[in-house]
């Protein structure tokens, strides 16, 4: 079973920046495929970007250029650096482990979730 757990959300303005961290228990869970995902009110749940064990990632169109994704193995973390922030990036952002070393872009691949963490950004 793995857990996850993340920190790091809050209000920020436009075009600031904010690093959400994603903690992760279980030991086969740090060879894993790794993701954040984000769900804004009366919207589906979207992907941000993922990360594969070997460090190749994969940035949505909204995110590309402005986030960055990262793991460190070792502790068994992903996190998301967040620059340029913009009022439509106000979401709850999920972290998701996928039992895999490939990134899937679906939601429905990954098998553990985090409680998810509220991001706002104000204009």
């Amino acid at each position: 079973q793995v857990q996850l757990v993340e920190s790091g959300g809050g209000l920020m303005q436009t075009g600031g920046s904010l690093r959400l961290s994603c903690a992760a228990s279980g030991r086969a869970s740090s060879n894993y495929a790794k993701a954040w995902f984000r769900q804004a009110p009366g919207k589906e749940r979207e992907l941000v970007a993922a990360i594969s064990r070997g460090g190749s990632t994969y940035y949505a169109d909204s995110s590309r250029g402005r986030f960055t994704i990262s793991r460190d193995n070792a502790q068994n973390t992903v996190s998301l650096q967040m620059n340029s922030l913009k009022p439509e990036d106000t979401a709850v952002y999920f972290c998701a482990v996928r039992a895999s070393i490939y990134v899937s872009m679906d939601r429905r691949q990954y098998e553990y979730w985090g409680q998810g963490t509220q991001v706002t950004v104000s204009s």
